[in-house]
């Protein structure tokens, strides 16, 4: 029998301001309006999430390039050829601006399928070169063409022009990414604009996006989720739920595939242990869960499906490898006089596609399943779901993970997705989250200014804790803290966090020992292993700012995790009703401790409440499963005293009907059950050589 079990969602409930999405007098939302405020930067990086006008800000911001900067040419590089109608005209001038957007199409290469117009030339690197022999000022073309135009034509061609990369996340410093390497170029030679632009907050990998030296040359604009969301007109909650379960997933699928809700189902890799490997049956079967096939649309290509009640809905498949077919589907979600038509497809059916700049406002529920590797790629899916629209009041975000089985030949396998999705819940929590401004509490400490630090207000004497309603910010004071003293450090401290934080959560023996091992004391974790992770993302910094880097993202990380911790309390208690329960949390987590200290922070235990909600939603058995994978890890126990172990286990499962449980309280017992997994050890190493 299959089952599903729901980890507690991440919850974020907003205050519906809708700040994100008015405008000023040029037509620029609030986002857009920070960016413009920076236009004359040369170097430009811009941090904002999915859906918060990223590419219309760039469309200001290189207009006043072009007029008013001496810039002779915006290119505007994106990863996709899809991407690239976002970049499409638009009358900015409607809204206020004093100028328009125009791209005349025989530039925007991404319109441009295989053959080529005659007017340009057949091979896109060479419309490239064209472009910038021409008057024309605009061009928009993939990453790729991109990259083979620099190698072919070389960066001096590019002088006095902006390069707009869209989807930054994509670049990285390693040697092997070419067009990382490009921008470096760029970057020693000192003659171009560039501007960067991503929704991700960091690569999935954790590898650098930029070399330390070349992103100390960016001005960063930075828009959070808090302030995104908090803002919109309509979406009022966002929900962020993993939820496990045995057996095979088509038979899950229906617990939490609700009919009702506008979904994007990505279903799982091929090559994946969730996937059946027979992708079109899958698709077949999860719409014969949903109802009766009735055929398909001829104009559209969407599956007709009658479900119980006789309302018939429509899916589209971008499973489907046939390529007419797939096209007419692809062509049909795209087609511009449908986007606003809430009616016009109820569920998506995936699998690579429909993921980064698919623009689907009405989608209510992103349903993924399987585990994905890389935590940009997770940021991205939710950020299908999180576009505002009318009627439209919650969205969330599903993953459905297999189990751990002790059955299972890929126990290991599985417990490692469940860490990972751990992980990433752990890093939604941090990128939802409201953005701290940490202070050591000294003599020359202060309050923010528009910061409400409660009832009785800034006390001088204590430390305190201070709320910007306007930023969605909060100010901590913290004895002990060690202030940054670089430029980069400071820089750190205040825009890449979560960066630190993400390498920190995907740290394998640090969640493992955080969640697993009783016998780890939390500044282990705290100041050994986040330490050690700091100085080796920055060795170039000094003992002092790798020491203030770290209390940072361990106060922000720890700080997150206690104010989750109480508002579900609050939650389960009654006590917390509508608002963010997270700031309320915060709240009362520094009302609670009164004098913030960074010994204090360092002692708690960054994956608790993990821990907590992991404890929950697994069963016992399943749960003490996943710690003997983990506890076999630290055991080292010679051959032969393994062997004779194992003996011993095999006769005590004789006297008791049982296996020996490594989590046993009983000494003699776990040692047996020690020495089983370690022989199991010793005979895959001498199979392996």
């Amino acid at each position: 029998m299959t089952t599903t079990k729901a980890i507690p969602s991440v919850s974020m409930r907003t205050a519906g301001t809708g700040a994100s999405t008015k405008a000023n007098e040029l037509g620029m939302r609030t986002m857009q309006e920070r960016a413009y405020e920076h236009r004359g930067e040369q170097y430009l990086l811009i941090k904002s999430p999915p859906a918060s006008g990223k590419s219309r800000a760039l469309m200001f911001i290189a207009l006043d390039k072009l007029h008013n900067q001496g810039v002779r040419k915006a290119i505007i590089v994106v990863p996709e050829r899809s991407i690239g109608s976002s970049f499409a005209d638009e009358p900015l001038s409607n809204y206020g601006f004093w100028a328009d957007w125009i791209v005349k199409p025989r530039w925007n290469l991404c319109n441009v399928a295989g053959i080529e117009n005659t007017s340009v030339a057949k091979s896109k690197v060479k419309a490239v070169s064209q472009f910038l022999e021409s008057e024309d000022r605009v061009l928009v073309c993939t990453h790729a063409t991109f990259r083979f135009a620099v190698e072919e034509i070389g960066i001096e061609a590019f002088d006095d022009c902006v390069i707009a990369v869209d989807e930054f996340h994509h670049v990285s410093a390693n040697p092997d990414n070419k067009l990382g390497a490009q921008l470096g170029q760029f970057l020693s030679r000192d003659r171009v604009h560039l501007v960067a632009m991503t929704g991700s907050y960091f690569r999935g990998d954790a590898e650098a996006v930029l070399a330390p030296q070349d992103e100390s040359k960016f001005v960063t604009v930075t828009y959070t989720y808090y302030e995104q969301l908090n803002g919109y007109d309509h979406l009022k909650s966002l929900d962020i739920g993993y939820f496990f379960y045995s057996g095979r997933y088509l038979d899950a699928i229906t617990k939490v595939l609700d009919p009702a809700l506008k979904t994007i189902v990505h279903i799982p890799n091929v090559n994946s242990r969730e996937s059946t490997k027979d992708k079109v049956k899958e698709v077949n079967e999860i719409m014969d869960a949903l109802g009766t096939w009735e055929g398909e649309d001829p104009k559209t290509g969407f599956h007709l499906v009658r479900l119980a009640d006789g309302r018939v809905i429509k899916v589209a498949d971008l499973v489907d490898d046939e390529s007419v077919r797939r096209d007419k589907v692809v062509s049909a979600l795209k087609d511009p006089n449908r986007k606003n038509d809430r009616d016009h497809v109820d569920i998506i059916i995936a699998l690579g596609m429909a993921k980064e700049g698919f623009d689907w406002i009405w989608c209510e529920h992103a349903l993924t399943v399987g585990y994905r590797a890389s935590l940009t790629e997770i940021i991205q899916i939710i950020g299908r779901a999180t576009r505002d629209a009318p009627g439209k009041s919650s969205a969330k975000f599903t993953n459905l993970i297999a189990e751990p089985d002790a059955s299972e030949e890929a126990v290991v396998d599985a417990v490692n997705d469940t860490l990972k999705a751990i992980a990433a819940s752990l890093l939604m929590e941090q990128v939802l989250a409201p953005r701290f401004n940490f202070t050591p509490k000294n003599a020359d400490s202060g309050p923010l200014p528009d910061f409400d630090y409660g009832e009785k207000g800034y006390d001088p004497k204590g430390t305190n804790v201070g709320f910007s309603e306007a930023t969605g910010q909060f100010h901590f004071e913290i004895n002990g803290l060690v202030t940054p003293q670089s430029n980069e450090a400071k820089r750190i401290c205040q825009e890449d966090l979560n960066e630190v934080i993400t390498a920190f959560v995907q740290d394998k023996p640090a969640l493992e020992k955080g969640l697993f091992d009783d016998e780890t004391v939390p500044e282990e974790l705290t100041q050994v292993r986040m330490g050690k992770i700091v100085k080796d993302r920055y060795p170039e910094l000094s003992d002092v700012d790798q020491e203030a880097i770290r209390q940072h993202a361990i106060a922000a990380l720890n700080l997150t995790q206690k104010a989750k911790a109480i508002a579900a309390e609050l939650e389960d208690s009654g006590l917390l009703k509508g608002g963010s329960a997270l700031i309320d949390g915060v709240r009362k987590f520094a009302m609670d401790v009164r004098n913030l200290d960074i010994d204090m922070i360092d002692r708690i235990n960054p994956f608790e409440a993990a821990y907590s909600i992991l404890a929950k939603s697994m069963s016992e058995q399943t749960l003490k499963q996943v710690a003997a994978v983990i506890a076999s890890k630290k055991i080292n126990i010679p051959y032969e005293e393994a062997r004779d172990l194992a003996l011993r286990a095999r006769k005590f499962m004789q006297e008791r009907g049982r296996a020996p449980d490594i989590t046993s309280a009983d000494a003699w017992e776990k040692r047996m059950a020690e020495g089983v997994v370690a022989l199991k050890r010793h005979v895959e190493q001498q199979k392996n050589g």
